[in-house]
């Protein structure tokens, strides 16, 4: 299906919102019942006029989607996560597990390949930012981008991505695809949910261990929700370097605490202590990201994964945005600083690999 077929395929359902649709600056729109749709433009929220005329309308509109891309959205089936032919990402609710009416969550399809370059033109990330993620990723080092919601993780892993070398064979595992690697020898595995009848679902899970079958040189999975976050750092543990996912976390220790509570979901009785090493041990670098009020999104700490000491997680943070002062308006100003030398800077260094310069 080409775009401009896409693009009749959204107005056909959601003609009140047709012009955030086609609007290349609004990223997320927001519709909670048939009165009231926000917008996200410029990483900003905004109520919008627009509306539906009635929630007949838009719950016709959602169970229309639904059927399009071949899933239910009825009273026995009130959920709907799915990817519309453009790439763009839907999920609605309706009664009677939303109290307000059909709600509708469409995160538009960047068709814009954002690079580490443009990150770093746009202010997101500095040019020593850039250059510790190149080696990061060329030394084979597993990665984990957190963040909070919509805080640009998958943007950044997006980005990260295109640093790996086009010699290498990469298998990519998604909930719903959004990931637009640069490289040929690129693999994408999508889950799938249970029919009707509860039956062939395909998870995040079981995706893991079937593309250990598939001779990957690296894993890049959209995001760790749940139990698949053990079988990763099983595979980042047993020669899967260089690896890259994105967890959903405050700060970059929590994000390893998250990966310990996912890893604890997957059933598999494991001594805590035995969790944490695995997770120490599999992942070397977290790449944090983060919304700031303005609605700027940026790469707040690159930081390195040390080994546990008496049990608990430890880091060295590589770089890190530093808030000098926030306007009235709501504008941030501040400025990003280098913190503590990496341990794989000789690594890099006899691989030709440069670095930032480290007082």
């Amino acid at each position: 299906m080409n775009n401009q077929n896409d693009a009749s395929f959204l107005v056909l359902f959601l003609a009140p919102v047709r012009d955030y649709l086609e609007d290349d600056k609004v990223s997320e729109i927001l519709i909670n019942g048939p009165n009231q749709i926000y917008i996200e433009r410029d990483g900003k929220l905004q109520e919008t006029e627009a509306a539906f005329s009635s929630e007949a309308q838009l719950k016709a509109a959602a169970v229309n989607i639904a059927k399009s891309v071949d899933r239910q959205l009825d009273e026995m089936h009130p959920d709907l996560d799915a990817r519309l032919p453009d790439g763009s990402r839907v999920h609605a609710t309706i009664p009677p597990i939303s109290r307000c009416g059909t709600i509708i969550s469409i995160r538009k399809f960047k068709k814009e390949m954002l690079t580490i370059g443009k990150l770093e033109e746009f202010g997101s990330i500095p040019h020593e930012g850039v250059l510790l993620l190149n080696a990061i990723v060329k030394l084979r080092k597993n990665t984990i981008v957190s963040g909070g919601t919509s805080s640009g993780k998958t943007s950044v892993l997006n980005a990260l991505s295109g640093l790996i070398p086009e010699k290498d064979r990469i298998l990519v595992l998604e909930d719903a695809s959004e990931l637009q690697l640069q490289q040929k020898h690129c693999v994408y595995f999508e889950t799938r949910k249970p029919d009707k009848n509860g039956q062939g679902e395909f998870s995040i899970r079981d995706l893991v261990i079937a593309s250990l079958r598939l001779r990957p040189d690296r894993l890049v999975i959209g995001e760790i929700r749940g139990g698949e976050a053990l079988d990763l750092l099983q595979a980042m543990n047993t020669g899967h370097s260089g690896s890259m996912s994105t967890i959903h976390a405050n700060t970059s220790l929590d994000a390893l605490s998250r990966m310990e509570t996912c890893a604890i979901m997957s059933g598999i009785e494991l001594p805590l202590t035995a969790i944490r090493m695995q997770v120490a041990s599999a992942i070397n670098c977290v790449v944090h990201t983060m919304r700031l009020p303005d609605g700027s999104r940026k790469t707040v700490e690159i930081a390195e994964v040390l080994p546990l000491d008496h049990g608990e997680y430890r880091m060295r943070s590589l770089m890190r945005w530093h808030t000098d002062a926030l306007a009235p308006d709501g504008t941030v100003t501040g400025h990003f600083a280098l913190g503590e030398k990496p341990s794989f800077a000789e690594d890099a260094g006899i691989m030709g690999i440069e670095l930032p310069t480290y007082a």
